[in-house]
């Protein structure tokens, strides 16, 4: 078999090391530009549309990441860049989701316990001890429960603090109390006092945490965005805070990457800025994973994590 790799990135090589000690008895070469040579399944990380277009022989791309909107986003500015004949698959979890839990559990606590207050009045050196937030109404709202919201949400209950969930289709998740669909938008955020964010970003999520969805929570809450920055209307943001709605905010994702140095968001007391750290992908996990699915295909079996196009997911 013929496998085609691209990383944008320094470590590629180690990539393609652990790929060939993974499928010893696969051809596998690093795109370069002008490379039209035929392979069966494509690896890649953001790639170049000039990579896929018109590889009519591809039966698979897998993509080194959850999240599939850079690559939707190579077709829908040019229809026909991703083959018509090749899965799009996601990796699922890899490592992933105890991070994400993790990264998320931190921030809701934080807010709960009122640390980041406590780091304000530090900086003011102010000796003042200041009434935990109600438990049992610090209410969690996390939208999107695929296999990373799933976790976090579990994880969250775990503390005692009344979790809910939303997603497209109708989930169950012990402990979690869930809503589905437009009809119940409204219902999940009402009184929810931290908004997590994880949802896939498609053309029906992009900017869904605006001014409207602010306006439903709780007086006073606060947004966790570790999803797309696709999904945060920036301005409205920024307005909800300093009108007392939204409380604070804790964003590990942007609109543009690295965020610029003149970027509002810097100047802003009330949000905490990460570098897109919260789940990051995991090479030897990452690797087992695709070889495994290049391996079933190769049988003729099918594979999870294929993207629903229409979707995004």
């Amino acid at each position: 078999m013929k496998i085609l790799f691209y990383i944008p990135q320094a470590d590629a090589a180690a990539w393609l090391h652990d790929f060939a000690r993974a499928l010893p008895e696969a051809e596998l070469r690093e795109w370069q530009p002008g490379d039209t040579a035929p392979a069966d399944f494509a690896v890649v990380w953001r790639p170049p549309r000039e990579m896929l277009a018109g590889r009519d022989t591809l039966r698979a791309i897998f993509n080194l990441g959850a999240g599939v909107d850079a690559m939707l986003a190579l077709e829908h500015e040019q229809l026909g860049t991703l083959p018509r004949n090749a899965q799009l698959i996601r990796l699922e979890d890899t490592g992933m989701a105890p991070q994400m839990a993790e990264y998320v559990t931190h921030a809701v606590l934080r807010y709960l316990r009122r640390f980041d207050e406590y780091q304000m009045l530090q900086n003011e050196r102010r000796w003042e001890v200041l009434d935990p937030h109600p438990r049992e109404t610090f209410t969690v709202g996390v939208l999107g429960l695929g296999v990373l919201g799933a976790q976090v949400a579990q994880a969250l209950a775990a503390f005692g603090m009344p979790v809910r969930g939303y997603s497209r289709s109708a989930r169950q998740i012990d402990g979690i109390v869930t809503f589905a669909g437009e009809a119940q938008f409204d219902a999940f955020l009402d009184g929810v006092k931290v908004l997590v964010n994880l949802l896939p970003h498609t053309p029906d999520t992009g900017d869904v945490l605006n001014a409207r969805t602010f306006s439903k929570l709780a007086r006073g809450a606060y947004l966790i965005n570790v999803a797309r920055g696709g999904h945060l209307v920036e301005a409205d943001l920024l307005d909800a805070l300093a009108s007392g709605q939204l409380a604070a905010a804790t964003l590990d994702v942007f609109r543009e990457e690295p965020l610029p140095a003149d970027h509002p968001f810097w100047q802003a007391p009330r949000i905490t800025i990460t570098p897109h750290m919260s789940a990051l992908t995991l090479r030897e996990e990452s690797v087992e994973q695709v070889a495994r699915k290049i391996n079933a295909l190769t049988r003729g079996d099918t594979v999870s994590g294929v993207v629903n196009l229409e979707r995004g997911y």
